[in-house]
């Protein structure tokens, strides 16, 4: 007896539980170090028994390596809620042995969700997959990933059941206990909802990506003191009273508070905002009191505040008396849960600065946590969670969407695979009758969401902090521009190298370029260099031009030029691009009676740039052909470090835009581009293409609709009808400029150290 007692001993492991990566999430696997393996004399693909508060099935694989040293088991979101246990805490493992199920019966683990149709999917889909009566399961569309043998991989070879994973409760098994679905077993799906033991069915951590140290972050502050209060009492201190969640609208505040609370098995209130607001006096206060009565009694419980800048806004601002009421009451709320150890507030806004400031303090929101727009990792992970479930095409490369999709947040990148999925279904549309209102089996089988399907929604679909400003990307690429070989190269240095490897400026410690001003005569293509660097650099690209900057309104246009930066920031890497930039920032004291409101446009672009606070991946683009009205503060480096001279182009240069211009054009035997390149000396490209479109329009003069193709003649007298819009006098002074803008930058005096005998201009002016 001893002895059986011994082996069973042996063959029992402890480990402590981590998160599995998002693409393992609804596979049903544990991964476990060798050590392990051995002790419990198991192989890859073989059925464990996790034991928690509760026990589950899982299949068990081999740790990533750097696990391997580790005494850790990773299990996703489903099985930490199907085992009872959370991140951290231990669990014990031990071999278990499948039972082939006779008859297995699922139903919808959601509410809203109604379920019908064959069950042969089904069963596919968890074919040989271990399941336990009470379990929550999830089916899957694409197969897991990474080291897997392949007898366990033709496990998860199967065809997917649906566009999104769907979650499934398993409410009885025959027989009772650890059983797989093989080909004689019975599977029935049930249309209706069933209730889950907890809520992990709708939103657990693997459902929320790219924000794993915030995630960290809320689990010392949330489930902590839900879990173990006596650590607190033990210390001597009380436990965290609230956390206040901000950030950009989508990205994701919401659903992590759901997480948290699903996680922590705590009980989960919501309050939104306007739902409080009653209409009889003491109606909100009274709503809000029954709402932190009831969690203090179900404790443990969080209370979550949605959009908590509506209910409790600053109160020198308002002037309703309910608002006061109502924020003065959930002060006291707070701050008044004398010991309460078991009730955490968790609150989201995406407008931290619009809350009363006796809220944010500790005591009440003693944390501030931001959730930013995630970063290409973070993107990466998102975009997994929303495809999870989805029949994804061979060349889908999540990696390359990742890095396309500056900007987005996770509510973009939901829609972006919703509107990928719309394009799929839409490809098969034509196979669909209608009037049968069912889809055949086998078009279902197809059905698949390919690379050309995102593609094609990313065009629809802008980040969501670009909609106001959001402009086309160009489709104008450095092919497209000739003769000025110089400019594009000092641009791609400037721009195109720190936005896609940033890691090697770092490494040098330098900064990158913070801005570009681009000058040069009129036509010589400065606004065509700015559309290629947004197209070739892959950055969002915002585009303004002096009008909507300027207000009459006073500090209205200082305000949208903040908003622009601001945003800017928030989708970062960023293009934004000014055109005629010398209208809105001309030099200041110039005494040309310049308004006043261009004098503080100009010292908010100069705090923006090169302020307290940093542009990062942020770059500025100025075009103008007039620099020397520019305000030399701007011309030094930290804010346009390069200035750009974009000049008439050499001969190579022009035969190349008359290239370009032609590509389209049917050209006779007779014209040599380099020839016409000879005669149009000191033609920018602007000239060079009206010198095209004259030459087009001689050969429709002379032959009429039946015009076949263009001639050296048309092109003579097109040369002869235009002419050069610089001039050699307006050349020579673009070339002595290039020389002076550099040292008035560095010669720009302060109001004050003005040379003896000097008037300042704005005293010496005469009064209206």
């Amino acid at each position: 007896m001893a002895e059986a007692d011994a082996a069973s001993e042996l063959t029992k492991v402890r480990l402590q539980v981590a998160a599995a990566r998002q693409e393992e999430s609804g596979q049903g696997i544990a991964r476990l170090p060798r050590s392990a393996f051995q002790a419990l004399g198991i192989t890859e693909g073989d059925v464990i028994e996790i034991s928690g508060k509760r026990s589950t099935p899982a299949i068990a694989m081999p740790a990533y390596d750097e696990d391997q040293a580790l005494q850790i088991v990773r299990l996703d979101g489903l099985q930490r809620g199907n085992a009872e246990v959370g991140s951290g805490e231990h669990v014990v493992i031990t071999v278990a042995e499948s039972r082939p199920a006779t008859r297995v019966v699922f139903a919808p683990a959601q509410r809203e969700m109604r379920l019908q149709g064959p069950t042969q999917a089904l069963k596919r889909n968890f074919f040989r997959k271990p399941v336990v009566a009470g379990d929550l399961v999830a089916t899957t569309g694409q197969q897991p990933v990474q080291n897997m043998p392949p007898e366990v991989r033709r496990m998860f070879n199967t065809p997917a059941y649906a566009l999104t994973q769907i979650r499934l409760t398993v409410v009885s098994t025959a027989p009772k206990g650890i059983v797989h679905i093989d080909e004689n077993t019975e599977v029935e799906l049930r249309a209706e909802f069933e209730e889950p033991r907890d809520g992990r069915a709708v939103v657990n951590y693997d459902d929320v990506g790219g924000m794993g140290d915030t995630i960290e972050q809320l689990r010392e502050m949330v489930e902590l003191p839900l879990r173990y209060p006596e650590l607190f009492t033990r210390l001597g201190v009380d436990p965290p009273k609230g956390v206040l969640l901000h950030g950009p609208p989508g990205t994701g505040k919401t659903r992590l508070a759901q997480a948290v609370a699903n996680e922590s098995d705590a009980e989960f209130f919501t309050i939104n905002g306007p739902e409080i607001m009653g209409s009889a006096y003491g109606e909100s206060e009274k709503k809000l009191r029954e709402v932190f009565e009831e969690a203090t009694r179900v404790a443990p419980a969080i209370i979550f505040i949605d959009e908590i800048d509506s209910i409790a806004p600053k109160r020198t601002q308002v002037h309703g008396e309910a608002e006061k009421r109502l924020v003065a009451q959930l002060l006291t709320l707070m701050d008044g849960l004398e010991a309460r150890s078991n009730l955490v507030v968790i609150a989201a806004t995406n407008r931290p600065d619009a809350i009363d400031e006796a809220l944010r303090r500790p005591g009440r929101f003693d944390r501030e946590i931001v959730i930013g727009v995630p970063d290409e990792k973070g993107r990466r992970e998102i975009l997994s969670i929303h495809t999870r479930g989805m029949p994804l095409g061979d060349k889908v490369d999540l990696d390359e969407l990742a890095r396309v999709t500056h900007g987005f947040v996770g509510a973009d990148l939901a829609a972006l695979a919703r509107e990928a999925a719309i394009d799929a279904v839409r490809g098969i549309m034509h196979k669909i009758d209608l009037d049968e209102r069912t889809i055949p089996p086998e078009v279902l089988e197809e059905l698949c969401v390919t690379r050309e399907d995102f593609l094609s929604a990313l065009k629809r679909i802008q980040p969501s902090a670009m909609r106001e400003v959001m402009v086309q990307v160009p489709n104008v690429g450095w092919d497209d521009i000739g003769g000025i070989d110089e400019s594009i190269e000092k641009l791609k240095e400037g721009i195109e190298l720190p936005l896609k490897n940033g890691e090697a400026f770092r490494r040098l410690g330098i900064r990158s370029a913070k801005g570009f001003l681009l000058y040069g005569p009129p036509g010589t293509g400065k606004t065509l260099l700015a559309k290629a660097v947004a197209k070739e650099a892959e950055a969002n690209f915002i585009s303004m031009k002096s009008s909507d900057l300027l207000s009459k309104w006073y500090g209205e246009s200082e305000q949208q030029i903040a908003k622009m930066f601001a945003r800017a920031r928030a989708v970062a890497p960023c293009v934004i691009f000014i055109d005629e930039i010398d209208s809105l920032v001309p030099a200041r004291g110039s005494g040309q009676g310049e308004p006043q409101v261009t004098g503080r446009v100009v010292n908010t672009i100069l705090a923006e740039m090169d302020g307290l606070e940093e542009l990062q991946s942020v770059v500025v683009i100025g075009a103008t052909n007039r620099p020397t009205l520019v305000d030399p503060a701007l011309l030094r480096p930290g804010r346009f470090d390069e200035l750009v001279y974009v000049g008439t182009p050499d001969r190579a240069g022009r035969e190349h835009i008359l290239k370009i211009h032609t590509r389209n054009m049917p050209l006779a035997d007779d014209v040599k581009l380099a020839d016409v390149a000879s005669g149009a000396e000191r033609f920018t490209g602007a000239d060079l293409e009206d010198v095209v479109r004259r030459a087009g329009l001689n050969a429709l003069r002379r032959a009429g609709g039946e015009v076949e193709t263009v001639t050296a003649a048309d092109f003579t007298g097109a040369l002869k009808d235009s002419r050069a819009t610089v001039t050699v006098k307006m050349e020579d002074e673009y070339k002595k400029m290039r020389g002076e803008l550099k040292s008035r930058a560095a010669e720009v005096q302060p109001i004050g150290f003005l040379h003896e005998g000097q008037v300042e201009p704005s005293r010496n002016r005469k009064h209206d």
